[in-house]
């Protein structure tokens, strides 16, 4: 059996000019889904990072957190109209080379896979409309009332995207000859190590100074200018 090329992409900040999650998280408070005293825990982490004093990753967290803390008892349904509406409206906003390295990959034959952090819900409505071929992101579990319980499904992607990368492709007889992973902070580096081409798509610190020491290649996106690293 002939082996299929295959590129990894993660989504929030590689594909996805923000991120999804936040987009959404911001919107459940709008709607009063979620309580507005929600931002209370995660203002301050947001504060540092926009001041170029604390990290993206702390005020994330703080926000998954929050999130975490409030998403049990919220109706599955409402919360999908969030979802549907926001990645509706903010679906086209996404970087000029990921975009474009998305529709050569496909064009080439090779196998697509998203592997996000952001909840699967959300990577179902946006990542068919780039053309992915398997989504990986993290699942909720929803009771008999069709409420959310605030329990992780599949606890592994929170762990380790590398080990589902690693099941994926075993079980797809996917070739890791030519293979393409794409990611901008250093939960990407497993993954990263598993493929023949990295790619550093506007890393953060961390991921960058890996990058430089093991010669990956780094693309940096600013306004409407692409910068990229000679890598022979």
């Amino acid at each position: 059996m002939k082996l299929k090329k295959f590129a990894v992409f993660d989504i929030d900040g590689t594909i996805f000019r923000s991120s999804l999650f936040i987009e959404v998280m911001e919107e459940l408070i709008k709607e009063g889904i979620f309580p507005l005293e929600t931002k209370k825990e995660y203002n301050k982490k947001y504060e540092k990072w926009q001041n170029r004093d604390g990290g993206y990753s702390e005020y994330v967290d703080a926000m998954v957190k929050a999130f975490f803390k409030y998403i049990k008892g919220v109706n599955y349904d409402e919360y999908m109209k969030i979802v549907s509406a926001v990645v509706k409206k903010q679906q086209k906003q996404t970087y000029k080379y990921t975009r474009n390295l998305i529709k050569k990959l496909k064009k080439d034959g090779y196998f697509l896979i998203a592997i996000s952090l952001s909840q699967k819900d959300i990577l179902d409505i946006f990542c068919p409309f780039l053309g992915f071929d398997k989504i990986f992101g993290t699942e909720f579990e929803v009771d008999k009332n069709n409420e959310f319980t605030g329990v992780v499904i599949n606890k592994e992607i929170l762990n380790s995207k590398a080990h589902i990368l690693k099941k994926f492709i075993l079980e797809e007889n996917l070739n890791i000859k030519d293979s393409i992973a794409v990611g901008d902070t250093e939960s990407d580096i497993p993954m990263f190590e598993i493929v023949e081409n990295p790619i550093c798509f506007n890393p953060n610190f961390n991921l960058y100074k890996e990058a430089k020491k093991n010669n990956w290649k780094i693309v940096v996106e600013r306004k409407d200018v692409i910068y990229k690293n000679e890598i022979n």
